[in-house]
């Protein structure tokens, strides 16, 4: 084959894929890093709410599709490590390599190509715990405790809005709209990592107050979204919660902190009709 991106090697390179493959490529370009825990949880569910009687039979086949698509040239690993539980094969990360990265854009009739660099062991780590929560939800979702309307990642969840001094993008880690049976709720998540000094989450704080008083996203969906931070522990939880409400000028209604452990029930009470506009 040559390196000419022909429509017949766009054919070709299709047919290498199963549905489960391509979106398998979807969600590593959607969430830019992804485990093999993380790709077993969302295209190889285990349990009673899952395709496969077992974790480790689950991640076995997992593990064999992952081979495939590395043999084939459509993802690679990252050669980096983070912390964390995991060990074995069930812990290797993986991005979309060039020719995953570039079939994806021959889909849309995008060109070019992106060039990758290997992340930081920082970036990477929050890349996945972000991951790691959105993958959280949508089992959630599964498991029917919520539906998952909309779930947005970086940086199609950005807003970019005018300021006084010039044009300012809020960078969320994620948007989701979820319901349940009574309410929806429109939520940006934060995923803190406990490396960032108070003083600039409290900036992070007061960018998303000051695109509240735009009433752009009002104006978009009637409500302005709850701004959830998820940190590693409650003691982290707890110093964030408290510098906020010493801020006369941030509203501490706006901002719901929670340990990491607390996630999910934390994004479930933003679905009592108490806490939604």
């Amino acid at each position: 084959m040559t390196n000419t991106w022909t429509p017949t090697k766009v054919r070709y390179l299709e047919s290498l894929l199963t549905e489960r493959d391509s979106q398998i490529l979807a969600d590593l370009e959607r969430f830019r890093a992804l485990s093999t825990r993380l790709v077993q949880r969302l295209h190889f569910p285990a349990g009673p709410h899952g395709l496969h009687a077992t974790v480790p039979t689950a991640t076995r086949l997992a593990n064999r599709v992952l081979l495939r698509l590395e043999a084939h040239g459509f993802i690679a690993r990252i050669d980096r490590r983070v912390g964390g539980p995991l060990r074995g094969s069930a812990a290797t990360v993986w991005h979309l390599a060039a020719t995953g990265e570039r079939l994806l854009r021959a889909r849309r009739g995008e060109a070019g190509r992106r060039r990758f660099v290997t992340p930081s062991r920082d970036f990477l780590a929050h890349t996945l715990a972000v991951a790691e929560f959105a993958v959280t939800v949508e089992e959630a979702e599964l498991g029917n405790a919520l539906d998952v309307l909309e779930l947005d990642t970086e940086p199609s969840c950005w807003r970019p809005f005018q300021s006084a001094l010039g044009v300012v993008t809020l960078k969320p880690d994620l948007f989701l709209v979820v319901a349940n049976s009574e309410v929806e709720a429109h939520i940006f998540v934060e995923i803190d990592r406990g490396t960032e000094h108070l003083p600039a989450v409290l900036k992070k704080c007061r960018t998303y107050q000051q695109y509240r008083q735009t009433g752009i996203e009002q104006a978009r969906s009637g409500v302005f979204p709850a701004v959830l931070w998820i940190t590693p522990e409650a003691e982290r939880a707890r110093k964030i919660r408290t510098a906020i409400r010493r801020e006369p000028e941030l509203p501490a209604d706006l901002f719901s902190i929670c340990a990491e452990a607390d996630a999910l029930p934390a994004l479930q009470s933003l679905l009592s009709p108490s806490t939604t506009d």
